[in-house]
């Protein structure tokens, strides 16, 4: 068993597993560690607790610590810096006229690495562009193509429930969904009805998925359980008085 506390870096992102290194945290706390990205500032969204040792699938690393009030103000600047940089590169892509859609700007904690995702139906020769966004940032620079889910839970909004998106708002992660479980739950197939926002397959179809697995074994409509050989019954009309009416 290995005793670990779990942390977010986005909203409703995936949740990974640090070992707390001696250090008091809570839910809620905001913790500075490090990842292959570098160093990252995240929310501790899991408490403290033990996990079996065949999940933890790569060597943990410690939190190093919990954030300063200047590791929190230097997160805020570069909120404001995506901005920033999103408007910068939003221009560039009107510029060179490519068929792509800017959808998020994210830095890394420490500033070394601004990354883009974007979406595009097909491949994009974004060369140029690189070149011209670190020649106006002067960092490194890394342009990512997402799908359309993705894009989705970047964006947000409202689902056809009514509530904020699943993806946006908790689902870490995005899990296969397949028309078979519409088709095992009784609803309507028409694509208007059970896909999301993003066009895909609702996930939220997956849901009570699991419920529907007995349903193989159980009776189908209209078939006949049992055959009734003799019927001899009598009737009886009880009326029931309750105390206060006595």
């Amino acid at each position: 068993m290995a005793k670990v506390v779990g942390i977010r870096f986005k909203k409703a992102g995936k949740i990974y597993y640090f070992l707390p290194g001696g250090l008091d945290i809570l839910p809620n706390d905001n913790v500075i560690v490090e990842t292959a990205r570098g160093m990252e500032f995240g929310k501790v969204v899991l408490p403290l607790r033990e996990i079996p040792s065949e999940e933890v699938v790569s060597p943990l690393k410690e939190v190093l610590r919990k954030a300063t009030p200047e590791d929190e103000q230097l997160y805020d600047n570069n909120e404001i810096k995506e901005k920033e940089a999103f408007k910068v590169c939003l221009n560039k892509i009107i510029a060179h006229k490519l068929p792509m859609k800017l959808i998020d700007v994210e830095y890394t904690f420490d500033g070394n690495k601004i990354i883009f995702s974007f979406t595009a139906e097909g491949r994009v020769d974004f060369r140029e562009l690189v070149k011209d966004l670190a020649a106006v940032f002067r960092t490194r620079i890394e342009l990512r193509q997402i799908g359309v889910r993705d894009e989705a839970k970047m964006l947000g909004g409202l689902g056809s429930c009514g509530r904020e998106l699943c993806c946006a708002s908790f689902l870490g992660d995005f899990e296969p969904v397949s028309i078979r479980m519409a088709k095992d739950q009784n609803l309507s197939l028409n694509p208007t009805k059970i896909s999301g926002i993003c066009g895909r397959l609702m996930c939220c179809l997956k849901y009570e998925n699991g419920c529907y697995e007995c349903q193989n074994t159980c009776p189908k409509e209209k078939d006949i359980l049992v055959e009734v050989l003799d019927e001899d019954s009598q009737e009886e009309l009880r009326k029931l008085v309750a105390e206060s009416e006595e």
